[in-house]
């Protein structure tokens, strides 16, 4: 039979793994590398030289856009139509496996799924229902509680509380919750999962059926299995069918939400005799890049071990820019896109990749100040989201009692007992009186208990409290407590289950904000120019999702994406590493991994950014350059820096760093890249980050140098006396 339609769009590596055996495979797949149309050319394979009908296949992924696309391509090669195949996401496989065998697996056949949000309100119903505190149990901390042990296998009765009384509320919790969705007959998205896997294992003769129909079982994106999708796997594969599971280790970057790299590992051990093919030549990436990302990930353990590779040359170095602060960060990466704008480059071509969301606020800024469109993939711009409104909400009531929409908006959040028959209540007397919530909070006594007008009132007092204790503050100092003593603090710090951390950061980035705002009508109040400024910044800016414009996202968001140019943020070690990870073996190594995944989004020109001085969590911090930059090679970086400084960096003969300079989470004698440097600063000069003293102002910190000699400046920030540029000469500053 002539196979060579088949193999002949493919190299070398991707013709071994297309046409391996009928053994169970594994297929180490580098970013780049053609890891679907390895999976969509071994299903043709199977199909016409191996004989295999189409309907004895089964092949899995994780997201709707990879199964269509697998679909596509196989109903493509093969001239068949997709409909009858069995390619699926895991939950959609499973789903389609219990609308088939409904009775047996204990439901009604017109069950319904559950999304988050129905979870969430089903839970706190529950919460309510027996007679709990929902703030006390947070409904989508609950829900993150009881998917967490389904991704396990975990049944209510499989859990024990080992005398913890909190783990003991738990369990019931979750005991109850599984009660109420028996007796309405609905299902998580977890639940399909493990109640497909419970059928398989346990119901007579239905594993056997499925591993006689399904011989060959085909995975993706192996490294994001969680432990439930691996069990369902293997139960599924048995000891008779095939499988063939496609992945990268390096690519593992899910561990939080219950992804186990170790199953690649687990893999080799649960099925012997196991074959392994390397897909290792890049298609994307220059070879700069490629040896930067090889040379990060290679220090991590325990890796299967791959390098990637490429034929299109070496391009352009890494650039490395060391910023003195977030804003000058900023500044740079704008810059550089209207230069690849100007140049006749697409702004689409242009990504500006962060570990935390709350980076974004700056980049936005700049980009709306030079007028690039701009969008924040999978996500929402900063002064759109939640907690952000949340906190202005509350700003605005300060600064305005009528605004009813902010009225609405807090007065039961954080949860107060003012329910949704109170808040009608306020909206009749609001209407028949035309008078706003706020007054009609005064007025209605009569029309509601007397535990809705106490929670009432202690709000009302609330809001005048901190009216009167932020009278005179600063507009930084203002925002700050606000958002602490409304309890939005205490209320985001509860939700340990989601997106508390990162809730908590946009916060204090928000004080930042404030910090740093300059408003253009200086006679507005400073807190009323600013409520304005943040309704304007949210809503321009964001572009369409066809528009041609720059792509703002997280680390996490970018996997599965690639761009000409991309911009990596942020590497300053506390931050990328996360402070979280530093210390943990294991989080250290999935944060290098994330690095990895940067790196290798960038197909042209990658650009690595770092500042001295960044504002975090409502202070400065003066963090050493992420130890990722000191894994890079010298020979692949090209250090770009400002033309004008009074202290120039430069390397020193000594430019490696020993493995404890590289690794260790601070140090003085770390700059750039991590690597000791050289200063040919004259002596007595100042240093970025030092603290000095001024006769005036007092102490403070350095921002900034610029020039040289007698006409050199600097800029330091004083305590109490906010920020300002001096000639050194004339400044008279004493080093503390």
């Amino acid at each position: 039979m002539d196979v060579s339609h088949i193999l002949a769009p493919l190299n070398d590596a991707q013709r071994q793994a297309v046409s391996a055996p009928l053994l169970p495979t594994l297929v180490l797949a580098g970013a780049g590398s053609g890891k679907t149309r390895v999976l969509t050319h071994r299903v043709e394979w199977l199909v016409q030289v191996e004989g295999v009908s189409p309907h004895g296949i089964l092949a899995v992924t994780f997201t709707n856009k990879a199964a269509a696309e697998m679909r596509h391509r196989i109903e493509t090669q093969l001239g068949l139509p997709s409909a009858p195949l069995w390619i699926g996401t895991f939950h959609g496989i499973c789903h389609r496996l219990l609308r088939l065998h409904w009775r047996e697996a204990g439901l009604p056949q017109g069950f319904q799924i559950l999304d988050g949000e129905d979870q969430q309100r089903l839970v706190k119903k529950i919460i309510r229902g027996l007679n709990l505190d929902d703030a006390r149990w947070v409904p989508r901390e609950v829900s993150w509680f009881v998917n967490a042990q389904k991704d396990e296998g975990l049944r209510p009765k499989h859990l024990k509380d080992d005398g913890d009384p909190t783990r003991h509320q738990l369990i019931k919790l979750y005991q109850a919750y599984e009660d109420t969705c028996r007796r309405n007959g609905v299902v998580d998205f977890a639940e399909l999962l493990l109640r497909c896997y419970e059928i398989l294992r346990e119901v007579p003769g239905l594993g056997e059926h499925y591993r006689a129909r399904f011989r060959h079982v085909l995975v993706d994106e192996f490294q994001d299995t969680n432990t439930i999708q691996y069990n369902w796997m293997k139960t599924l594969v048995g000891s008779t069918s095939v499988p063939y599971v496609v992945g990268d280790d390096d690519q593992s970057i899910y561990r939080w939400r219950g992804a186990r790299v170790e199953n690649l590992q687990q893999y080799r051990r649960d099925f012997h005799d196991v074959q392994l093919f390397r897909l290792e030549q890049n298609y994307r990436s220059t070879g700069n890049i490629l040896d930067a990302a090889n040379a990060i990930i290679g220090n991590n353990a325990g890796r299967i071990g791959k390098k990637l590779w490429t034929s299109a040359g070496k391009g352009a170095p890494i650039r490395l820019f060391r910023a003195y602060n977030e804003r000058d960060e900023a500044e740079f990466v704008t810059a550089k896109i209207r230069e690849w704008i100007a140049r006749g480059g697409k702004r689409a071509d242009n990504a500006i990749l962060y570990r935390s969301n709350a980076q974004s606020r700056v980049f936005e800024e700049y980009l709306l100040a030079a007028r690039i469109p701009y969008r924040v993939y999978g996500g929402l711009r900063f002064f759109e989201r939640q907690e952000i409104k949340d906190a202005l909400a509350y700003l605005r009531l300060i600064s305005n009692r009528d605004d009813d929409a902010s009225f609405e908006r807090v007065v039961n959040l954080p949860t107060r007992g003012i329910g949704a028959r109170t808040l009608e209540v306020l909206r009749a007397h609001s209407r028949e009186h035309v008078k706003s919530m706020w007054a009609a909070a005064f007025e209605c006594n009569e029309d509601l208990g007397a535990k809705a007008v106490s929670c009432l009132q202690a709000f009302l007092t609330l809001v005048e409290k901190l009216d009167a204790e932020t009278q005179g503050l600063p507009l930084h100092e203002q925002v700050d407590h606000v958002i602490q003593a409304s309890g939005l603090v205490g209320h985001y710090q509860k939700d340990k289950a989601d997106k508390g951390e990162a809730r908590l950061e946009n916060l204090e980035e928000l004080v930042s904000a404030a910090r740093g705002f300059e408003p253009e009508d200086t006679d507005m109040p400073p807190l009323m120019a600013f409520l304005s400024h943040a309704v304007l910044e949210s809503g321009e800016g964001q572009a369409e999702a066809w528009e041609d414009c720059v792509q703002m996202m997280t680390l996490h968001s970018a996997k599965g994406l690639e761009f000409p140019v991309v911009f990596l943020c942020g590497l300053e070690d506390g931050l990328f590493p996360h402070q979280r990870s530093i210390m943990d073996v294991h989080g250290l190594e999935e944060e290098r991994r994330l690095c990895y995944v940067g790196c290798t989004r960038a197909m042209r020109q990658l650009y690595v950014t770092y500042a001295e001085q960044r504002r975090m969590h409502g202070v400065d911090n003066f963090g050493a350059p992420s130890r990722f930059i000191a894994e890079i090679p010298l020979e692949l970086v090209e250090e770009v820096r400002p033309k004008v400084q009074v202290s120039r960096p430069v390397y020193s003969p000594q430019s490696r760093p020993t493995p404890q300079q590289a690794t260790r989470p601070g140090g003085s004698n770390l700059s750039m890249s991590g690597r000791r440097f050289q200063d040919d600063t004259p002596a007595g000069a100042f240093k970025l980050g030092q603290r000095v003293r001024h006769a005036k102002f007092g102490d403070g910190v350095v921002l900034s140098l610029e020039g040289l000699g007698t006409n050199a400046r600097i800029q330091v920030v004083f305590e109490g006396q906010g920020t300002k540029w001096l000639m050194l000469g004339y400044a008279n500053l004493t080093a503390l």
